[in-house]
């Protein structure tokens, strides 16, 4: 079977090894004699399955389980948006505005309480990401976004919040790069872009936050602590999704980890880059600012959107899946997670050079 350059925002590529694992255990889970969708959650092996792939996930952020929870939560990264304020916003939280899932999440903190925008890259369409902040050092929590899908930005550092809990949505570039995850509170990311299908939203939350700032009163399935205690298995969890989320964590340790993964992505993001930046002004970034440009999530327009809709069916008649730009705001969009090949962007940015000749 050949297969097709995936550049689809998300539900996104795996790593083929990854899917011939999923392939098997579909099938015979381990020589159980049971696919792994068909074994009860209770039993050792799945609970042995989620102890590793918990385990994994805090070795790869240099996290302690003494310290840090990890959660498989359902309802996606739009549930943590309702989650987090009704569990942590008492008095008001700071939130950085870089996007629509940004603003979805104000959204549903301001149906809760009251939320100070610190800091919002609105004004220009979200082609940039704010420099200063005004945040409020009595803030019940900071949250951001790092990653930003439909604009083509990302937030390279991580902010300077002082003594505030600090929440972050990592959905879309979580394990892309090295970065101090200890300084969080809170993270989540939707699996479906970065390390596994949908199905499944992982939590990592620090403990002492929810043992001293979790608020009373709240409907027991949208309490952290409920499923903290639960060890993540209050109700079913998705455990299929999980078992995929672990094969993907073992995959990023043999290609080098972390730091290696940042390597590669660095790469084939720049050089989708230098193609765009060096095509005397065929194609166009969307990002000015180098700085602020994603690598996850490389976005341009060409002179007009017949000749965009032209590219990307020309593309797509290439094998080139994905890379109509958000319907929001058009143009065109790659998405080189961290399971799309190299070959993958090499191929694209010949026929980019192909397709302006």
């Amino acid at each position: 079977m050949n297969r097709v350059h995936n550049f689809s925002a998300g539900p996104a590529t795996l790593p083929v090894a990854v899917l011939n694992a999923a392939k098997q255990a579909c099938v015979d889970y381990n020589g159980c004699g049971m696919s792994v969708m068909e074994m009860s959650h209770r039993s050792k092996e799945i609970v042995s399955l989620f102890d590793e792939t918990k385990a994994n996930i805090l070795r790869l952020m240099n996290l302690s389980a003494d310290d840090y929870s990890v959660l498989f939560l359902g309802g996606g990264a739009s549930m943590q948006f309702a989650m987090i304020p009704l569990n942590f916003l008492k008095t008001s939280a700071d939130y950085i505005n870089t996007g629509v899932w940004s603003k979805k999440a104000i959204a549903e903190g301001k149906l809760v309480g009251n939320v100070n925008v610190a800091a919002s890259s609105a004004d220009k369409n979200f082609n940039y990401i704010p420099k200063e902040f005004s945040f409020d050092s009595n803030a019940d929590y900071v949250h951001y976004t790092t990653n930003n899908t439909i604009y083509g930005t990302r937030v390279k550092d991580i902010p300077n919040v002082g003594n505030v809990p600090l929440v972050c949505d990592m959905s879309s570039d979580l394990f892309s790069r090295d970065m101090d995850f200890s300084k969080f509170d809170l993270i989540y990311a939707g699996a479906q872009k970065n390390i596994g299908p949908s199905g499944a939203t992982l939590v990592v939350i620090k403990k002492s936050w929810v043992e001293k700032s979790e608020k009373d009163g709240n409907m027991t399935m949208l309490k952290y602590s409920t499923h903290i205690q639960a060890d993540t298995m209050f109700n079913t969890p998705p455990v299929f999704p999980v078992f995929v989320i672990n094969e993907t964590l073992k995959w990023i340790e043999s290609e080098g980890g972390l730091e290696a993964i940042e390597k590669k992505n660095n790469h084939k993001a720049g050089l989708l880059y230098d193609a765009i930046d060096n095509s005397n002004g065929f194609y166009k970034a969307t990002v000015a600012d180098k700085n602020d440009r994603s690598t996850m999530n490389v976005t341009f327009n060409l002179e007009s959107e017949e000749k965009e809709a032209e590219f990307i069916k020309k593309a797509d008649s290439l094998d080139m899946s994905g890379l109509k730009g958000h319907r929001s705001v058009g143009g065109v969009r790659a998405s080189i997670y961290n399971a799309c090949p190299l070959e993958s962007v090499e191929a694209l940015v010949k026929f980019m050079d192909d397709f302006r000749s």
